[in-house]
């Protein structure tokens, strides 16, 4: 695989897993949380907690970071890296989230 199409393949899956956490209301995408009370389809589905947003996100993140050191090592030698490099790409998940994040809870909802 050429350097240019992983890096670019990262950035895509950075991108959607960032935002995956607030346009669904399954874990990880396909892991639906059980209902509240048992009832059945009449009753209105769960909605995700902020927190568990956030660890998925943080979740989602690692798998991102495993994905970028597969391709990595892959292409040739892998870097060591400090806690710099970890600070400055967790920022960098943190702002690809805001889509999401602006869709879930700042767009204004027409009832």
């Amino acid at each position: 695989m050429d350097v240019s199409v992983a890096a670019w393949l990262v950035i895509a899956v950075a991108i959607a897993f960032a935002n995956l956490p607030f346009l669904n209301e399954k874990v990880f995408g396909f892991v639906p949380l059980p209902s509240a009370g048992g009832g059945g389809a009449a009753q209105a589905a769960r909605t995700k907690h902020f927190l568990l947003r956030l660890l998925e996100l943080i979740v989602l993140y690692f798998v991102v970071g495993v994905l970028a050191y597969a391709l990595e090592s892959r292409i040739g030698n892998a870097f060591a890296q400090t806690w710099e490099f970890y600070a400055i790409t967790g920022c960098m998940f943190v702002v690809l989230a805001f889509p999401g994040f602006v869709y879930r809870y700042l767009r204004k909802r027409r009832s």
